[in-house]
């Protein structure tokens, strides 16, 4: 189900001169995962009222659910894992594009981990790997790309995804099956991930920065009917979203939020994000995301290459037409590249 919040505030203190001006509408798909960072900053300090951008975030439980609204022209951008269904979307001549990075998992900064239940590991029923097989396993839609982790790691202990029972639920549902034992693992993204721990209910097994390093395992995108339509907003859209990872990255102390500039960003967090626990923002590693705004396409190709091997590709896919980096790469080049103060 969609729960669609608007969401848009000026920061404490922000005025702009001048006078008023026609704001153009956005309608922006989120995860409501700690990845959209960005998106969150970006509002809250008023980057995209700024570039005369009126943004409306719709929540989705994963950017495979996107997907339709994207081709009804009821999505304009997309702020979600690059899923199977964009990729047959674009085979079936759909515009979509790829167009900056929305988080990925280089060593040391994982973005989602396995969780298994913790009963299951006090018992002995969980020890290795290889234990998953047969277990009830939660991830957040078909072929979404947090999929391609669950493959990568079965694969690490011999086993396929036909050996496991896969259950697709939100990244909050997630912990909530953990906690009431309606599935034995998940692979749910920060900070849902850390919350289900704090419950109690799952033990963290493994991050998928060890899993599939250096996943491209979110991103952000357009539709073709919002580049073609809206040129002008799309690199409005682009300025604010990477002031907004910049201000993030600011914020960012040994792979954590820490500091005056990181406790800025953990409160925007837990005014926008679901989970509400400052805590929990402040213990979690903080996610990676290119203040450039840089995708890693040979992790893109790679997901494709396992969707395909696992029947959910239908027809071919052009990745130079899916990936668009002349946004990303229009505002660094007015913006400079990224120097951390």
């Amino acid at each position: 189900m969609v729960c669609k919040f608007a969401v848009a505030a000026f920061a404490a203190g922000l005025a702009f001169a001048g006078p008023a001006r026609a704001q153009t509408p956005l309608n922006v798909g989120i995860a409501n995962s700690a990845t959209d960072v960005g998106v969150f900053v970006a509002d809250k300090r008023g980057y995209f009222k700024r570039e005369g951008l009126d943004v409306t975030l719709s929540a989705f439980n994963a950017g495979a659910q996107m997907i339709a609204p994207f081709a009804s022209g009821d999505l304009d951008i997309g702020a979600a894992g690059p899923a199977a269904a964009l990729y047959n979307a674009a085979a079936r001549g759909i515009d979509i594009r790829i167009v900056a990075d929305k988080g990925s998992t280089p060593p040391g900064r994982p973005i989602s981990f396995l969780l298994v239940r913790k009963d299951h590991v006090d018992s002995g029923r969980y020890k290795t790997f290889a234990d998953l097989k047969g277990m009830k396993i939660a991830n957040s839609a078909q072929g979404a790309s947090a999929n391609t982790v669950l493959t990568k790691l079965l694969k690490k202990a011999g086993l396929s995804v036909d050996d496991v029972e896969r259950v697709y639920l939100g990244f909050p549902q997630q912990a909530l099956a953990l906690q009431n034992g309606a599935v034995d693992a998940a692979i749910p993204v920060e900070p849902a991930a850390s919350a289900a721990v704090n419950s109690g209910a799952a033990i963290r097994v493994a991050g998928d920065d060890t899993i599939y390093p250096g996943h491209q395992i979110a991103t952000i995108f357009y539709s073709g009917q919002f580049i073609k339509n809206k040129p002008d907003a799309a690199r409005k859209f682009m300025r604010a979203y990477l002031q907004g990872v910049r201000d993030y990255n600011d914020g960012i102390v040994e792979g954590k939020l820490s500091g005056p500039k990181g406790e800025a960003i953990i409160e925007i967090l837990t005014q926008y994000s679901v989970i509400k626990d400052a805590a929990i923002y402040r213990a979690i590693s903080a996610a990676n995301i290119d203040p450039d705004g840089k995708v890693n396409i040979d992790s893109l190709s790679e997901d494709l290459a396992i969707f395909a091997s696992e029947g959910l590709i239908e027809g071919k896919v052009d990745m130079t037409r899916v990936v668009d980096m002349s946004f990303a790469d229009a505002a660094v080049k007015e913006m400079g590249a990224y120097r951390r103060p």
